[in-house]
């Protein structure tokens, strides 16, 4: 276990050497009819460039990948249009892939592929499917609190009992989709109150996850709004000592949501049986467990167990919010300025 582990943190190492802009992840066969996909990531190299260098070794087919913010290259594809030259496009949450799908640019499905995750964790339209799963948590700093004092619900955290002590990162676009799971489950006047009162609360801006486990970790500040994996990394490198620890709201509650890192096909792809194959190869249970055990996510198919470290995701109770329902990014955008949020 110990030598797999070392050859995954040398591939990571080689893909990130050559992830500046476009990578090409050669399979190492040198034949006149190679096969060939064009990936465009939203998913940074360090969290997939291992399974797609693995990929590419395994079925002989070069990948080549533009990395990028999510919300980025779904602005890109929708400019490039049928012009572009994606095959698949990967994103780090579903309402980056339901606006993709909105403007009508991903191919159907097959029905095999797609009956690989639950229902809940694929497109209602059968265009995307979800890869993991990553769960929206606080983390809190241990010497700051014990858990029975946080609030059982997210809501709360506009009280001023609160001013000053939680981290936020709007910029962020992880942070986006879950605001636009708060405009589905809450409603839009409600979203609204929540984010004037959590500006009015001194709510402390970071530009992302890991500066705000940081932050949490040295005791800037007491709590922040993270995805679950991000406090692993940490533990990781600084060992159970960190003092920092995730925190799931009640049952139900808007702050467990359950969002997935998914991809599409395009429909202007060319390589429909490569793509497919890609997918099945992203959905097995190698790349599975390679979630699970590396990056701390959530598999998402059958068989394969979450980390141990890890609240199984069953036991989670998030809300009743279909990932389908995601896609208004621009709505979501529109309403964090005019809530004084963004600029």
């Amino acid at each position: 276990m110990a030598s797999r582990k070392i050859v995954w943190r040398l591939l990571s190492i080689a893909v990130l050497a050559v992830a500046t802009g476009v990578a090409l992840l050669a399979a190492g066969c040198g034949d006149d009819d190679e096969r060939e996909l064009t990936i465009y990531s939203g998913r940074s190299p360090d969290l997939i460039g291992p399974l797609l260098q693995r990929f590419a070794e395994e079925t002989g087919i070069n990948v080549r990948v533009r990395y990028g913010g999510t919300a980025q290259l779904a602005t890109l594809l929708v400019e490039e249009g049928d012009q572009s030259p994606a095959d698949i496009y990967i994103a780090q949450d579903a309402g980056a892939l339901g606006a993709v799908q909105a403007a009508g640019l991903f191919a159907d499905l097959d029905d095999d592929v797609l009956d690989l995750v639950p229902s809940a964790y694929r497109s209602r339209e059968g265009q995307w499917v979800g890869l993991s799963g990553r769960a929206r948590v606080l983390i809190y700093n241990t010497e700051a609190f014990d858990p029975s004092e946080l609030p059982t619900s997210i809501l709360e955290l506009t009280d001023p009992k609160w001013r000053g002590r939680v981290a936020w990162a709007p910029p962020n676009g992880s942070f986006q989709a879950w605001v636009t799971a708060l405009r589905v489950g809450e409603g839009e006047e409600a979203a609204r109150a929540w984010l004037e009162g959590m500006k009015a609360n001194d709510a402390a801006e970071f530009p992302n996850n890991v500066s705000i486990v940081a932050a949490v970790g040295r005791g800037e500040v007491d709590l922040g709004l993270v995805n679950h994996y991000y406090l692993h990394r940490f533990l990781a490198e600084e060992g159970e000592g960190f003092p920092a620890r995730n925190y799931h709201t009640g049952p139900g509650d808007i702050g467990t949501l359950v969002n997935v890192a998914g991809a599409g096909v395009l429909k202007t792809s060319e390589r429909s049986d490569e793509a497919r194959e890609f997918l099945e190869f992203m959905l097995g249970e190698e790349a599975q467990r390679y979630y699970a055990e590396t990056n701390s996510e959530y598999p998402l198919i059958a068989g394969v167990p979450s980390a141990s470290h890890l609240t199984p995701i069953a036991e989670l109770q998030p809300p009743d919010i279909d990932l389908s329902d995601l896609a208004d990014l621009e709505g979501t955008l529109r309403l964090l300025r005019s809530a004084g949020v963004l600029p």
